[in-house]
């Protein structure tokens, strides 16, 4: 095998791939498909600016290709990596990488990031395998679900609070104080059933925040932690923590924020043995109490369900 810069000459054999490719790896849907003139165009100024590479197999014929865009000084950005199924297994690709970031690095470049769909498992293992770790994640919705759904949210309050199962109030505000971003104005309280009780205006609408937090604490104290939120007036939710990791989530309306498959659906139906173990509710209770539904209106009231639930398990709302 041999891997080297590619020219203009090699554009029918590197038409033949990238068909290949885009038959292989089809865009989502909602994306619009790219067309070969429009690629080709690219390729050839990457071919001066960057770096498009081809791997050579026995006899000369094209078996891979790799291009890679100059986007920016210090960060390069791997475009497409393709190479032909009875070639793979046999570090073409690894070659063609290689050389990728050989040229990127030799102009300067630190970084080299690259796309992959998130349902292509393999792939997501093989780059995390090389070293490549998210940085952020681009979201899609239909836009006629998004109207809908938007014309449907409910004005109603969120608040939350984030419940740790613990006696301990210096080591509880300790993790606190270590937690960052700071919080605006944390109120611990001690409750009567051996739970500290933390509320901040940050966390009453930042669920991604109250998740963090809940993590921390319950990772540091190696606790168990209970995240309890009333969302958007409509919906309540719960995770629940043990040794850092959750273990349990519960959101009333499973549905509420977009269509699901039935495997999340059920994913987000409270679990009432791991909710009795940890803690003390009766399980027949939480089965009982903690229900899911279709909409928020075949349901208690949920600022009646936030305050059901945390009676359930023993918390101070």
């Amino acid at each position: 095998m041999n891997v080297r810069a590619a020219t203009e000459a090699d554009e029918a054999a590197i038409h033949e791939l990238w068909e290949e490719f885009v038959l292989e790896v089809p865009e989502p849907e909602g994306f619009e498909p790219d067309t070969w003139d429009k690629d080709w165009a690219a390729l050839r100024t990457n071919m001066a600016s960057g770096a498009v590479v081809v791997a050579e197999g026995d006899g000369g014929n094209l078996i891979g290709f790799a291009e890679a865009e100059a986007s920016e000084p210090r960060r390069w950005h791997l475009e497409t990596i393709h190479v032909r199924s009875d070639n793979r297994r046999r570090g073409v690709g690894a070659a063609l990488l290689r050389e990728c970031a050989h040229v990127a690095s030799e102009r300067g470049a630190e970084y080299l990031s690259l796309e992959v769909l998130t349902d292509n498992a393999v792939g997501l293992r093989i780059w995390e395998r090389l070293g490549f770790h998210p940085v952020e994640q681009l979201l899609v919705s239909r836009l006629d679900a998004l109207e809908q759904r938007l014309a449907e949210a409910p004005p109603g309050e969120s608040r939350a609070s984030t419940h740790v199962q613990s006696d301990d109030r210096l080591s509880v505000e300790r993790a606190l104080a270590q937690f960052v971003p700071r919080l605006e104005s944390a109120d611990v309280h001690s409750t009567a059933n051996g739970w500290m009780r933390i509320a901040d205006t940050l966390l009453d609408s930042d669920d991604a925040l109250q998740a963090r937090l809940a993590t921390e604490l319950s990772d540091r104290l190696g606790a168990v932690v209970v995240a309890l939120s009333l969302e958007r007036g409509a919906v309540v939710r719960f995770r629940l923590y043990e040794r850092g990791l959750m273990v349990d989530e519960y959101l009333s309306v499973p549905t509420f924020y977009g269509e699901l498959s039935k495997a999340d659906e059920l994913a987000l139906a409270a679990n009432p043995t791991l909710v009795a173990r940890l803690t003390g509710a009766d399980r027949e209770q939480v089965r009982h109490v903690a229900r899911t539904a279709a909409t928020p209106g075949e349901l208690p009231s949920a600022p009646e369900l936030y305050e059901q639930i945390a009676r359930l398990m023993g918390l101070e709302p």
